[in-house]
């Protein structure tokens, strides 16, 4: 992927990410990321479909390679921010209509795209994510959503202690063990792919992180799902601590032309974890619905 730059509505510089069109008039899927990776999370779904489509990505600010926006920006790191951001550069790039394929935080960035770009999506693809308020779901236990807000405040105080701390963990090769023990990961999951998405978040300034986090946790767009009259489809995993797969279904009851895949045995990560099968079923569904 071509990495490309453009400066969004409030200055703030955006990295973005393209493939070259494989023909022309090749269709354009937006890939929309989950905090928690880098767009390396889409390799597979890229090297697998990239012969029939264009794909577009971009780096949230404050992450990874985007700049962070100017603090006398109000809400700068809002969900809304993150559309304009994409407004930028879809209007750079001259692209009027896509998919739109969203994961985990990414799929509320989507949601909130949808609402606000009328007309931009055919279709849209929604993996390991929710609707509202995620802070308010994480977790195994009812009420500890609660914890998360006053936690965030005190980690985004300390993100340089944070910082630290995060570059020492992701360079450790145990990581992935831990994580798979704790149920994070689940034990499909390829260590040297893990790897390979862990190294540039290692290399983060947790302070965006931590913002960006927080902004999510206020996000709603529970009102766009009964707008939505596009075929869409939903991947989850039964594993998903993050983001329940309760909250997938409820997503697909609400949604007109939903279709759902749960995937036995898939975290937060199921697409990592299980690339063929993912990769295969947004190809048919693309395929069902003439995209």
């Amino acid at each position: 992927m071509e990495t490309r730059r453009v400066t969004s509505f409030d200055g703030t510089d955006i990295a973005y990410r393209v493939t070259p069109p494989p023909f022309e008039g090749a269709k354009t899927v937006i890939l929309v990321n989950g905090l928690g990776g880098p767009y390396l999370a889409w390799r597979a779904q890229v090297e697998y479909l990239s012969d029939r489509y264009r794909f577009i990505t971009w780096d949230y600010r404050g992450m990874f390679e985007s700049r962070r926006p100017s603090p006398d920006t109000p809400d700068a790191y809002a969900v809304a921010c993150h559309v304009r951001d994409l407004e930028a550069i879809l209007a750079r790039e001259g692209v009027r209509r896509g998919s739109l394929m969203g994961w985990s935080m990414g799929v509320q960035v989507a949601l909130e795209a949808f609402r606000r770009l009328p007309g931009f999506a055919e279709n849209l693809v929604l993996l390991n994510g929710t609707y509202r308020r995620p802070l308010e779901t994480l977790g195994p236990l009812p009420g500890l959503g609660r914890l998360f807000p006053p936690l965030l405040d005190l980690a985004t105080r300390a993100h340089a202690v944070a910082t630290q701390v995060t570059r020492r963990a992701m360079s450790q090769p145990e990581a992935v063990i831990w994580l798979k023990r704790m149920g994070l990961l689940g034990k499909t999951l390829d260590s040297e792919v893990f790897a390979e998405l862990v190294q540039p978040f290692g290399q983060l300034d947790m302070e965006g992180f931590f913002r960006n986090l927080r902004a999510l946790g206020t996000h709603d767009a529970e009102d766009v799902l009964d707008q939505i009259h596009v075929p869409t489809l939903i991947i989850t995993g039964d594993r998903d601590t993050f983001t329940p797969r309760a909250l997938a279904q409820s997503m697909a009851r609400r949604i007109a032309m939903a279709e759902i895949l749960v995937v036995r045995g898939g975290t937060h990560y199921t697409a990592v974890e299980f690339p063929e099968l993912v990769s295969l079923r947004i190809e048919r569904f693309f395929a069902d619905h003439g995209f």
